[in-house]
């Protein structure tokens, strides 16, 4: 049987200047929101935490020091 990544949240590894994938999906979800954020628009993540934002807003929420 031939299974389908579409509406299946992938694992990412995050690096400096992309991702790798580790378990193949569709999306993730957003740490801060829990959006689903679809790889193809991916574009905000955190390597030290390695997590994914839906937002530059959110990122910077989730990153700001407090």
């Amino acid at each position: 049987m031939l299974m389908s990544n579409t509406d299946r949240p992938a694992r990412l590894h995050y690096m400096a200047n992309g991702f790798r994938v580790l378990a193949p999906g569709d999306h993730v979800l957003c740490a801060v929101s829990g959006a689903r954020v679809p790889l193809t628009d991916l574009r905000y993540w955190s390597v030290a935490g390695q997590q994914a934002y839906a937002t530059a807003a959110l990122a910077s929420e989730a990153l700001a020091p407090r």
